[in-house]
């Protein structure tokens, strides 16, 4: 499988279809343990914001905020699934759920490691 490519990412009831372009392939996937993610559980890949775009269902996309309201949590209002978000850390990416990779499986992706979130960088920055 061909990685380093344009990846078709879909929440699941297909309303909400993204392009996903992963220059380096699946470098660093990973869990955070914040409040957010860890109710969630999706395993996730960073991508420049310009690596995607939304093809269909951008009036199906809902936006979810909390604490500071920086990051940007998007998800189908139709079937409920985080499809991305814009990180706070690094608001210039993405990070794309990778459960909603057409072609990945993340099950099979071996270990994943865990980012601190409860100790979020931008907290001990005062920012």
């Amino acid at each position: 499988m061909d990685v380093h490519k344009h990846h078709k990412a879909t929440c699941h009831c297909g309303a909400v279809e993204l392009s996903v372009l992963l220059p380096e392939g699946l470098k660093e996937p990973c869990r955070c343990d914040c409040s957010l993610c860890r109710r969630r559980g999706t395993v996730v890949v960073d991508v420049d914001l310009s690596n995607l775009s939304v093809v269909e269902g951008a009036d199906a996309l809902a936006l979810y905020q909390f604490n500071t309201n920086t990051a940007r949590h998007y998800f189908c209002k139709i079937c409920g699934i985080h499809t991305h978000h814009q990180r706070r850390s690094n608001p210039k990416q993405y990070s794309i759920n990778v459960g909603c990779l057409e072609d990945i499986n993340p099950l099979q992706l071996g270990p994943i490691i865990t980012f601190d979130g409860i100790n979020h960088p931008s907290d001990r920055n005062g920012s």
